[in-house]
């Protein structure tokens, strides 16, 4: 068998070799440092780090498997790091890697309606959390200087806090109570009273069950409230490490808005679990327990986050960011550690009574252990008026009513001051989820103070409040105008408003006044 020999075609070797050598010459050798150590031990939310020498306090460290973890100890030998993601695949000897950065959080409007955890990940199946801006988690209170004084209210739609516990934006009251008396159901009635007002909110849920948080996300959903919230979750069985930023990114999310002038409501439900959260990593990171075993700095991680809620002056925007921290107390215990703690940081609290929630008094607001130190000055005129007498008779009534439960014989006038407190109880209950408008409270308060609800039964203020509201529907544009921007609450105006009242009480069923053939 012949083989014939195939002609190759010709190849210019020398022009090959001068594009290999142009190449050659081109290219530049990147060469970048990486610092590279390992896990000595893994514990419940915690690892012990080595060969990381040039890591700074705070740094992100990242992990095999896409996990990240704080460095929160930096000793002489190795690292303390909170773990901030699932760890359970982390063994020692796994290789850890420096981030050069320290924790950080989306921020932006493509937060508003979205469910996240407090690294910035959509948790609501709604796809991708899409924002162009990340904020450090971390970040220093305004200065004294680009503080403005709080001068306007946020109404939260609940008579007993409008009227006798007024809240200020920029302000930070806190609310605490007992397992199960309402804490939550007050700031969720705060936020869905804020709709149509321009004030954006984050509800930040801090070791709460997967259930409460899903029905309080319902809530706000089915109320429309959502448009204008976004919700922080971790949740109580997520790794201690989140639970303890929580708080400090939802701040974050907050501070951006604020930043650019607009007012800011955020709830962080509950810092009771933050705290405990915090004793349980730095009793892991072997740091001194002090009282109730909690570290000695828990009072500076609480005042460092509550001091970012202020009002800026005009020249940076003018924008607020308002607190409402939850706490709970045990076997209303409000003198315990941490309360005590937080009632020094805030500017006043709300504080709710089992007893009062035994009693069906809702929201159980206990008015004489209840305080805003700032919200008056931000109060509205026409609430200041009615305010002062409100809180004189009822503090009146409530000494006068442990003296009428021994059967004592009481006189004319001191029956009378009963009628009447237990008048101003009722009107200041209010059914859940339900925040009433500025011109519905002060139409119900200004017919209280007038002495107008005293004929009615006690039994039918709740229809006599509901014909109040719907009267107050019909109050000229005018009045309602003067309510929100006057300086002072003037006699015509309360005579109208007054007239009102008496109005829909007449039209409303006199068979149900005191006195009257039933």
């Amino acid at each position: 068998m012949t083989l014939r020999a195939q002609a190759s075609p010709s190849i210019d070797v020398s022009a090959a070799f001068a594009a290999l050598a142009d190449t050659r010459k081109r290219f530049v050798p990147d060469f970048s440092a990486r610092e590279i150590g390992r896990i000595m031990r893994v514990s419940t939310g915690i690892a012990s780090v080595s060969g990381l020498f040039s890591v700074g306090a705070e740094e992100m460290l990242a992990f095999p498997g896409g996990a990240f973890g704080i460095a929160f100890n930096v000793d002489e030998t190795e690292i303390g790091v909170v773990l901030l993601d699932d760890y359970a695949h982390l063994h020692a000897g796994d290789m850890v890697e420096r981030t050069g950065r320290v924790m950080d959080v989306a921020v932006g409007s493509g937060l508003l309606g979205r469910v996240i955890d407090p690294l910035g990940r959509a948790v609501d199946g709604l796809g991708p959390v899409i924002v162009d801006k990340r904020l450090p988690i971390e970040r220093p209170a305004a200065a004294i200087m680009d503080r403005a004084a709080v001068s306007e209210p946020l109404q939260s739609g609940l008579k007993v806090i409008d009227a006798l516990i007024p809240i200020g934006r920029g302000q930070r009251e806190l609310i605490l109570g007992d397992r199960q008396t309402g804490k939550t159901a007050i700031a969720i009635d705060t936020i869905l009273n804020q709709a149509g007002k321009d004030v954006v909110c984050v509800y930040c849920a801090i070791g709460q069950r997967a259930a409460g948080v899903a029905a309080v996300i319902q809530e706000l959903r089915a109320h429309g409230a959502m448009e204008y919230t976004t919700v922080v979750v971790a949740e109580g069985n997520s790794p201690p490490g989140q639970i303890y930023i929580a708080p400090y990114a939802a701040t974050s999310i907050a501070e951006h808005f604020m930043e650019q002038g607009r007012d800011v409501l955020i709830v962080y439900d509950d810092l009771t679990q933050h705290a405990r959260a915090y004793r349980e990593l730095s009793l892991l990171l072997r740091r001194p327990p002090g009282r109730e075993a909690f570290p000695g700095d828990i009072f500076y991680i609480h005042a460092r986050l509550l001091e970012r809620a202020t009002h800026l002056r005009e020249g940076l925007g003018g924008g607020s960011l308002t607190a409402l921290p939850i706490i709970e107390t045990e076997a209303q215990n409000i003198a315990a550690y941490v309360p005590t703690n937080l009632i020094s940081i805030t500017d006043g609290q709300i504080y709710l009574s089992p007893s009062l929630f035994e009693l069906g008094v809702l929201p159980a607001v206990d008015v004489g252990r209840s305080v805003s130190r700032v919200g008056g000055k931000a109060q509205r005129a026409a609430f200041r008026a009615v305010s002062g007498d409100l809180k004189l008779a009822y503090a009146q009534f409530e000494e006068l009513e442990s003296f009428a439960r021994f059967g004592a014989r009481l006189d004319a006038d001191t029956r009378k001051t009963i009628e009447h407190g237990e008048r101003i109880r009722a009107c200041l209950k209010q059914n859940e989820l339900s925040p009433e408008t500025v011109p519905q409270q002060l139409t119900i308060l200004l017919a209280l103070t007038a002495g107008l609800l005293d004929a009615v039964t006690v039994a039918s203020m709740v229809e006599a409040q509901d014909a109040l509201r719907e009267a107050a529907r019909d109050m000229p544009a005018d009045v309602v105008a003067r309510l929100e921007t006057a300086s002072r609450l003037s006699a015509e105006d309360r005579a109208i408003i007054v007239e009102l009242a008496r109005t829909a009480l007449h039209n409303w069923s006199g068979s149900r006044l005191v006195g009257s053939v039933q």
